[in-house]
């Protein structure tokens, strides 16, 4: 007796999901940055501490900025300026330096104009998030979860 194997269909066979990398301090996963984003948030030497690709660390208490998968890292001790998804003081979009406080003002007054105005600018061609953010993605994300918090948080 043959017996012929049918290849199966790939739609039934599940791939492996990809590993995000670790921070090695905190554990946090990391989200993958490119060569691009690196080499506009680090001068040459600080680069060089990297592979080509690397993670940044989104938490906020942990000390580590970058790191890749062969133990490189880059600390917030060396930067000079608040980074932002890391320092309070820092803006939340990098590219057009919508603050916290401006969305706080917001709320207070019962408008949304500064947010609208950051979040439709971050949705145009304008927004240069690869090269502006320390994550290398839209700061949609984090703009929107704020304000939503903020606004829970005001007595109705």
């Amino acid at each position: 007796m043959v017996v012929v194997l049918k290849p199966m269909n790939k739609a039934f066979i599940r791939e492996p999901d990809e590993v995000a990398s670790r921070c090695p301090r905190c554990q946090s996963r990391g989200q993958p940055v490119g060569p691009q984003t690196l080499k506009a948030q680090l001068v040459p030497e600080l680069r060089r501490k990297l592979a080509e690709s690397a993670s940044f660390c989104p938490e906020s208490q942990c000390e580590v900025v970058y790191f890749d998968d062969f133990s490189g890292t880059v600390l917030r001790s060396s930067f000079d300026h608040p980074i932002p998804m890391k320092d309070l003081e820092a803006p939340l979009c990098s590219c057009f330096g919508l603050t916290r406080d401006d969305i706080e003002t917001d709320i207070a007054e019962g408008t949304v104009v500064r947010t609208k105005g950051a979040i439709l600018r971050a949705q145009s061609d304008e927004a240069r998030c690869k090269s502006m953010a320390p994550n290398g993605r839209s700061c949609l994300t984090e703009v929107q979860g704020y304000f939503l918090r903020c606004q829970q948080r005001r007595p109705g």
